[in-house]
Parts: C-alpha cells; structure tokens; sequence
C-alpha cells in the first residue's frame, strides 16, 4: 500500500469518525439547551448593556452609526442646494450682462 493511499484512507476514517462525533452532539438534548441557554445569556447581557448606555446617555455603535448615515444623507442634499444654488446665481450673473431691450426694438404682431 502507497503512503498516498494510506493517508487518503486514514484521512477518509478521521472525517467519518469526525461526522460521527458532530451527529452525536447535535442528537444530544444536554448540548442544545446549554447552546440555547449560552445564547439566551449573551442577548440578555448585550441587552443590559444597551441598557446601561442609555441610562448613562451614552450612545450605542448602532446609534452611533444610525447618526453617521443621516449626517452623510445630509451632507449629499446640501451639496444638491449647493450645487442649485451656484446655477441660480450663474443665471442671474448672465442676465445682468445682456443688454435692457428697448422699448423701439421690440416688435409688434
């Protein structure tokens, strides 16, 4: 038997065992209510925290980042007034160089 031959097949029983050992925790009762329990704990300890930030008026990283989109949002409608602003004036300027039209070179229909 070659080595390579060897190694696939120990390799090949190490995977099965592997999958063997995963089925048998995820059958296990015990693992899934200590999973659950373990996540239950961390929400409700992320959500004290939530908690004690907003008793202490200090912002969450969700608040945090809530307050930077409205900020970007913001910035990107005052840039369009902006932007607006400076076409307006770029009319006006262009209006005040022509010339008053006079009341002899209207025509009339």
């Amino acid at each position: 038997m070659s080595d390579e031959a060897a190694s696939g097949g120990l390799r090949a029983r190490g995977e099965e065992a592997l999958g063997e050992l995963a089925q048998a925790m995820l059958d296990n009762p015990l693992l899934g209510q200590a999973l659950s329990k373990a996540f239950g704990a961390g929400e409700r300890a992320m959500q004290a925290q939530r908690s004690a930030l907003g008793a202490l008026n200090v912002p969450t990283g969700s608040d945090v980042e809530r307050l930077g989109q409205r900020l970007r949002s913001l910035s990107d409608r005052l840039e369009a007034v902006e932007d607006r602003l400076d076409e307006m004036v770029a009319e006006v300027a262009a209006m005040r160089r022509k010339p008053p039209v006079s009341e002899g070179s209207e025509t009339s229909g």
